[in-house]
C-alpha cells in the first residue's frame, strides 16, 4: 500500500467568513468587494445580467456567487461558499456562510475554518435575533478578530445618526457577550460606498474602509510552541512497521522524540518520518503538516489515538462538560446516546446532564430538561472509553467536537473540562498475591498462558477451541476457553456492536484472560478480533504469555460454511458493521502460528494445535525445591 505523503502547505490566503442575517446584504458584499479587486473574469456581470433580462427579474450581485440553479431561483444561498482573491498584495479566501436558521450547520462548518470574522448588519433592521445568533456561534468558535458592516447605508439615506446608534447598540452587545468590535464600517454594498473608498455620501465616516479593514486580519502562526498533538488519521503496514499518518495540529516532532499514545498512555520512540516513496530523508516535523512516523515498538493504535507529548499529555476523561450549539430539530435531553467527534476519533457518549441553557436575548443562564433547535447550552457527557481532550483554548483541536445521530450532525461542542470516571478508588492498595506464578508452574508443570485464537467468523476458531480444551483436559492441564457469545452472554452484556464498545469487550476480555493465566491455567480465546491494532492491545495486556493463532479460512470458505446465518444477513443488510463484508478485517502477518482450516480437517488441525501447546506452553515438565520461602530455585 503507498503512503501518503505530507500535503504542500496553503498558499497563506487569509480565511475570512462573512455571517448575518439573511437579506442584510453579505453575498452582495462579497461580490461587489471581489468584482471591485478585479477577481472575476470580464464580461462576467454583463453575462449575468443578460440572464436576468431574460428571466424578467432585477439584476443582483449575489449571482455572481450563487453558482446553483437553485439558489438563483430562490435568491438566497444555501451552502458555504469560498472565494478566493487578491486585495493589496494580500490572498484572502472569503466564506460566505448561510444566514437562515436551517443553514446554520453550514455556517459552523464555513466559521470554523476562518481566522476573523466580518458581521453584516442591515441598516434598516438593526440588531436582529439572529444576528444575535451569530455572534454567540462567532463567540463559540473562539473568533476574536470582528468587523462589523453596517450595510444598506443608502435605504438610510447614509444617516450618520443611524449609523452611529445601530454601530453602539451592536458593539456593546458583541463587548457584552464577549467579543471585541476592531472596527465598525457604514457602507452601501450595492453602489459600491465604503468598500474601497470613501464616497461623498460617506464624507462625515473617518474611520477604514471594507478593504482596510480587511487588511487588520492576521493568520494566526502555526502552534509550534505548544505540547506536541498528533491525531492519528490511518495506520499504515510497510513491511513489518507499522506507521501511522495524520496531521501534527500543534508542537514540533523529531527523530529520537519519546511520545505517549493515548487513550492507551503507552510511549515510544519516533525512528523516522516516511513518505510515497518509503522512509523519508527529513528529520522532524512541526505544527500543521501531514505526516507519516514509524515508532520503535510494536503497540496498539488505531485511527483516533492521540500522539502526544510525554511532559504535556491531554486529559483522559469519562465525563465531559461541553457547551454545544444543537442543531437538530429533535431536542437534545438527558439520557440520549449519540456520537462525539474530536480530532480523528469518534466515541460513544450518553448524555449525563443538562447543566443549564444559554438565553441569547437575556443573556442569563436558565435550567431546561431540553435543548432546543439552535439553543446554546452547558451539558456533560459521559463515556466508556477515556476521551483525549485539551481544555478549551484558541485552536485547540482536543477542544472542539461534533456530535452526530447515526451520520448526521446534530451539534457542535466546545469541551471545557473533563473527569476520569473513577474506576479504581485512590483509596486502594494493589495486593500481592501469595502465590506466585512461578509457584503455580512448579505447582502444575507448566506456566499459565493465553493461547488467542483469531480468524473469520466461521473459520472453525470455537470449534478448535472446544476440542483443544477437551485434549489438555483429558492430559491433565487446567485449562478454560473464553467464547465470544458466551462472554457477551455475562461479563459484557452490557456493551454493544459499535467500535467504542467492540474493543472494550476485547479490552475486557484480555484482561480477564491475564487474570486466568496468572492463576496458571492455559486460557482460549475464540474471539474474531478483527484489526492488527486490537490484537496487538491484547498482547499488550497479557505479557509474554500471549500466544496468537490465526485460524485460516479465506472469507469465500467462512460465507459458504455460514452456519449461524451472519452472512447472509450481513448481505442483505441486516446486520452493519459485519466484519469481512462491511466491516474491516485485517488478517495476522506475523502470528505465532497458523492454522489453515480451509482445507485441513478438524482433526489435522486439532493435531497441529496440541504439538504448539506441547512444544511452546507446556515444554519439559520440571522440578522446583520449595525449602527456601524467599525463591523458588530449580533444582533438575
Amino acid at each position: 500500500m503507498m503512503l501518503p505523503g505530507p500535503k504542500s502547505t496553503d498558499d497563506q490566503a487569509i480565511p475570512i467568513v462573512i455571517v448575518g442575517h439573511v437579506d442584510h446584504g453579505k453575498s452582495t458584499l462579497i461580490a461587489r468587494l471581489v468584482h471591485d479587486a478585479g477577481g472575476f473574469t470580464d464580461g462576467k456581470v454583463a453575462e449575468l445580467q443578460a440572464v436576468s433580462d431574460r428571466r424578467g427579474t432585477d439584476f443582483e450581485w449575489s449571482f455572481l456567487l450563487d453558482a446553483l440553479q437553485v439558489e438563483r431561483d430562490q435568491a438566497i444561498t444555501v451552502d458555504s461558499t469560498q472565494v478566493r482573491f487578491a486585495l493589496q498584495g494580500r490572498q484572502y479566501l472569503i466564506i460566505d456562510a448561510p444566514g437562515h436558521h436551517e443553514f446554520i450547520r453550514n455556517m459552523l462548518t464555513g466559521a470554523s475554518q476562518a481566522v476573523g470574522a466580518v458581521l453584516v448588519v442591515d441598516a434598516t433592521q438593526g440588531l436582529a435575533e439572529q444576528t444575535k445568533h451569530h455572534v454567540m456561534l462567532l463567540k463559540f468558535l473562539g473568533h476574536k478578530q470582528i468587523i462589523v458592516v453596517i450595510n444598506k447605508m443608502d435605504l438610510v439615506g447614509f444617516d450618520q445618526a443611524a449609523f452611529a446608534a445601530l454601530s453602539v447598540s451592536v458593539n456593546n452587545y458583541c463587548s457584552t457577550s464577549g467579543i471585541a468590535v476592531a472596527a465598525s464600517v457604514p457602507v452601501s454594498a450595492r453602489h459600491g460606498d465604503g468598500l474601497f473608498s470613501q464616497s461623498d455620501r460617506l464624507a462625515w465616516y473617518v474611520g477604514p474602509t471594507v478593504a482596510e479593514s480587511l487588511a487588520m486580519f492576521s493568520i494566526s502562526p502555526a502552534p509550534v510552541d505548544r505540547p506536541v498533538r498528533f491525531p492519528v488519521q490511518d495506520v499504515y503496514r510497510h513491511g513489518d512497521q507499522r506507521i501511522l499518518v495524520g496531521r501534527l495540529d500543534s508542537g514540533c516532532m523529531a527523530i529520537g522524540d519519546q511520545v505517549v499514545l493515548c487513550p492507551t498512555g503507552r510511549t515510544a520512540t519516533i525512528t523516522g518520518f516516511f513518505d510515497e516513496n518509503g522512509l523519508s530523508s527529513r528529520t522532524d516535523a512541526k505544527a500543521g503538516e501531514s505526516v507519516a512516523i514509524a515508532l520503535d515498538h510494536e503497540l496498539f493504535v488505531e485511527r483516533g489515538h492521540v500522539a502526544a507529548s510525554v511532559a504535556a499529555p491531554p486529559s483522559l476523561a469519562t465525563l465531559l462538560k461541553a457547551r454545544v450549539v444543537w442543531l437538530d430539530a429533535e431536542p437534545l435531553k438527558a439520557g440520549a446516546e449519540y456520537i462525539l467527534r474530536v480530532g480523528t476519533a469518534t466515541h460513544v457518549v450518553l448524555v449525563d446532564s443538562i447543566n443549564r441553557l444559554f438565553d441569547f436575548d437575556h443573556q442569563v443562564d436558565q435550567i431546561t430538561d431540553a435543548v432546543h433547535q439552535y439553543a446554546v447550552a452547558e451539558i456533560s457527557l459521559r463515556t466508556r472509553v477515556p476521551v483525549p481532550i485539551d481544555p478549551a483554548d484558541d485552536g485547540a483541536v482536543l477542544s472542539r467536537a461534533m456530535l452526530l445521530s447515526g451520520h448526521r450532525v446534530v451539534g457542535a461542542c466546545l469541551l471545557q473540562s473533563g473527569e476520569r470516571r473513577a474506576v479504581v478508588s485512590s483509596n486502594l492498595t494493589a495486593v500481592i498475591q501469595s502465590v506466585s506464578r512461578d509457584e503455580r508452574a512448579a505447582r502444575n508443570g507448566y506456566r499459565g498462558a493465553v493461547i488467542w485464537f483469531t480468524g473469520l467468523s466461521g473459520a472453525g476458531k470455537s470449534t478448535l477451541a472446544m476440542a483443544l480444551q477437551r485434549e489438555l483436559f483429558d492430559r491433565r492441564v487446567g485449562v478454560y476457553v473464553l467464547d465470544g457469545d458466551n462472554v457477551r452472554h455475562g461479563l459484557n452484556h452490557d456493551l454493544g456492536f459499535n467500535e467504542a464498545d467492540r474493543l472494550e469487550n476485547l479490552r475486557r476480555v484480555a484482561e480477564v484472560a491475564r487474570l486466568f493465566a496468572d492463576a496458571g491455567l492455559i486460557v482460549i480465546t475464540a474471539f474474531i478480533a478483527p484489526t492488527v491494532g486490537i490484537r496487538t492491545l491484547a498482547r499488550e495486556i497479557v505479557g509474554a504469555e500471549f500466544h496468537e493463532v490465526y485460524v485460516d479460512a479465506d472469507l469465500a470458505t467462512c460465507e459458504a460454511r455460514d452456519t449461524k446465518g451472519l452472512y447472509a444477513k450481513a448481505r442483505r443488510g441486516e446486520i452493519k458493521d459485519f466484519t469481512g463484508i462491511s466491516s474491516v478485517w485485517e488478517p495476522p502477518m506475523a502470528s505465532d502460528l497458523a492454522v489453515p482450516t480451509s482445507h485441513q480437517s478438524i482433526a489435522d488441525s486439532l493435531g497441529l494445535l496440541v504439538d504448539y501447546v506441547e512444544r511452546r506452553v507446556l515444554g519439559a515438565r520440571k522440578v522446583y525445591d520449595f525449602s527456601h520461602f524467599d525463591g523458588i530455585e530449580e533444582t533438575s
